[in-house]
């Protein structure tokens, strides 16, 4: 399985993004440390007309609880965001997904 990383006009409703995320942090010495966290989840909704307001909406199950993240693309926390796998949808937000355990199809990856 390939990841590959992804342009922010090619993200659509369905696909399992890793979303890298910059965290600052400060230790007991009150030195500042920067590290990168992933969320890895399912994109529910993608919102925004251009490329520089636009924001997914991430949800993934964690410990039996779902979580949702919304992350701005162009933001400079973001490093990078990486497509997983593609699901076959018909709409264009999942929030669905959020009651339902529904089965989605998957369907192979744009390039």
């Amino acid at each position: 399985m390939k990841v590959e990383p992804v342009k922010a006009d090619a993200i659509e409703p369905g696909m399992v993004v890793r979303v890298h995320q910059k965290i600052k942090e400060t230790t007991p010495n009150g030195d500042e440390r920067e590290r990168i966290q992933i969320f890895e989840g399912t994109v529910i909704a993608v919102k925004g007309k251009d490329a520089k307001s636009a924001t997914i909406t991430v949800r993934k199950i964690a410990s039996g609880v779902g979580v949702e993240r919304i992350f701005p693309v162009m933001s400079p926390v973001v490093a990078k965001i990486e497509a997983v796998k593609q699901y076959a949808t018909h709409r264009a937000k999942l929030y669905y997904l959020r009651t339902h355990k529904k089965k989605l199809a998957e369907k192979p990856l744009k390039k």
